[in-house]
């Protein structure tokens, strides 16, 4: 499996997503028993490159590769906030992955194309776009956040397995995200809201637990 991050929303936060990530990655190998992989994609604290939402797809599509080539037979996606839509994205791509979990997604990111020069303000001040001359084209880096639907995505990976799971204290992204994201992922969709749980949903043992419990079942 793959492990992706969420886009941070400040600068000490991508370092530290990027270590809790590696210790999820540990504890789903060690409990699980699942070869887990721990995305680190373009622009976080450490990689090279710098953001845009597919290049995150393509470096998620490499990773897949990468565990394909490890002997991985299938391959199941785990994201954490804009991670998810990145999970649901390579899914709805490529027919051979297994299953998405998407945990605190949003359903929209009209909130981020919206005002699309705010946005690459702000990748710009937590770090994650470092090159003064990036994107080279930016109505083409604005057009791929704007096309993006995240219930488009989860429709195509429909009918394999889906895990939604969401924090009901969300305070980034409502709880009437994962409800749409979970209906549009149709039958296969199992939503969990996990009471009380922010959108550091990761850092919940109850929300871990629901995780690795679903896991276990594939």
């Amino acid at each position: 499996m793959v492990l992706c991050p969420d886009f941070p929303r400040t600068t000490g936060l991508a370092r530290a997503a990027a270590q809790s990530l590696g210790a999820l990655a540990d504890r789903i190998a060690t409990d699980a028993h699942w070869l887990a992989l721990a995305l680190q994609p373009r622009g976080l604290t450490g990689t090279g490159g710098d953001f845009s939402v597919t290049g995150w797809i393509e470096d998620m599509g490499k990773a897949i590769s990468d565990l394909r080539q490890e002997g991985a037979r299938t391959v199941f996606l785990v994201g954490m906030g804009l991670g998810g839509v990145v999970a649901l994205a390579a899914a709805a791509a490529d027919p051979k992955v297994g299953g998405v979990a998407a945990l605190a997604t949003p359903a929209d990111l009209s909130s981020w194309a919206g005002d699309p020069r705010r946005f690459l303000e702000h990748a710009r001040s937590v770090g994650l776009i470092r090159g003064k001359a990036f994107p080279e084209d930016l109505e083409r880096w604005q057009r791929d956040l704007r096309e993006i639907n995240p219930l488009d995505l989860a429709r195509l990976v429909s009918p394999r397995p889906v895990l939604i799971l969401h924090g009901s204290e969300d305070e980034v992204v409502p709880d009437l995200d994962a409800r749409a994201l979970a209906d549009s992922a149709g039958p296969g969709a199992e939503l969990r809201l996990v009471a009380g749980a922010g959108h550091q949903i990761r850092n919940d043992p109850r929300a871990m637990a629901v995780l690795l419990g679903w896991l276990s079942r594939q």
